[in-house]
């Protein structure tokens, strides 16, 4: 009767490797799709900095046009004196006679 005991036990170690793997596996992929590259707290991460780049972009898209303002108001074709006259004063650092500068 002990030769049956014998024979069967290595038997049995087929189906509990066979979960081990797939347990070991499922760990693994579980893992990946938590953790991975393209896993979902790298999902999170990718909204944040979409939404700050959107934000800058967003800035930045002000700032060309508020340039793009300036630029269409120095043109030859719509000259905006104060604007020019602002500009000169900053550029050459001059003053109009009526004016006193306080430093």
């Amino acid at each position: 009767m002990t030769r049956r005991f014998l024979r069967s036990s290595p038997a049995s170690f087929g189906p509990l490797l066979f979960f081990a793997v797939a347990f070991a596996l499922s760990l693994y992929f579980t893992f990946a799709a938590v953790q991975g590259d393209y896993g979902l707290f790298r999902r999170a991460e990718i909204g944040a900095e979409t939404r700050e780049m959107q934000s800058q972009l967003d800035a930045v898209n002000a700032e060309v046009a508020r340039m793009e303002n300036m630029t269409r108001r120095l043109s030859d074709e719509y000259l905006d004196i104060d604007l020019l006259d602002q500009q000169a004063r900053s550029i050459l650092g001059m003053t109009r006679a009526d004016e006193i500068v306080i430093r």
